[in-house]
């Protein structure tokens, strides 16, 4: 699977890229709710604060990470997990906005899973240097939702291989306001990000926020 494979085609204001088998890249799709969406995730990092979580192995991770929705996301010692209350502040997380809603539900349609509705959002910066190891997203209890994911900010190479650590990979630049997309035969394929490239950005600065939609519960 190589990104001389992709097979491209245009909905209305929107380049598709097919990355594997129920797995899009929705180029630019973002674009024009961009600075929405960087508003609203600024309100959800000022009630539940951007943090570098462990890992099960005591290591911790460069990119820091917070959620919102009714669960997040977390990590430590006792391992991989959601949780419905923030650990570092005791409360429940920041409410999952109509507006993030929304957004998740068209780009998921988009790419042909209709009806999706997130029950959480991860929210991923990145600065420079910092990067995201090959993994997958199986803490979810139904693989039958997709992962909708967003770009904001500074461009980054985006990884996704297939459903064992080993198989080839494919590297794809994602840009400001580009949107992965991936479901079904692909729900649980390896993906990471490489090392995030210095630079700045016009909107957020020197860094990279990735959102990721998910149905958790």
């Amino acid at each position: 699977m190589t990104g001389d494979l992709f097979e491209c085609f245009m909905e209305p204001d929107t380049a598709m890229k097919r990355l594997a088998s129920g797995a899009w890249v929705l180029s630019g799709f973002a674009l024009g709710e961009a600075e929405n969406l960087w508003d609203l995730a600024q309100t959800v990092i000022t009630q539940a604060p951007l943090r570098c979580l462990l890992t099960p192995g005591g290591k911790s991770m460069s990119v820091a990470l917070t959620n919102c929705g009714q669960l997040g996301w977390y990590s430590d010692r006792r391992g991989y997990r959601y949780e419905r209350h923030d650990p570092l502040t005791g409360k429940p997380w920041p409410g999952l906005s109509d507006k993030f809603l929304a957004f998740a539900g068209r780009a998921a349609a988009v790419a042909g899973y209709p009806g999706f509705t997130p029950d959480t959002c991860l929210l991923n910066r990145y600065l420079p240097g910092t990067r995201m190891g090959l993994h997958q997203d199986k803490d979810e209890t139904d693989f039958s939702q997709p992962i909708v994911s967003v770009s904001l900010g500074l461009s980054a190479v985006f990884l996704f291989g297939g459903l064992k650590r080993n198989d080839k990979t494919s590297r794809v630049l994602l840009r400001h306001g580009d949107v992965v997309v991936w479901g079904g035969p692909s729900r649980l394929c390896f993906h990471g990000v490489s090392a995030v490239k210095d630079g700045g950005h016009p909107l957020l600065g020197k860094q990279r926020v990735n959102l990721t939609f998910r149905k958790a519960g």
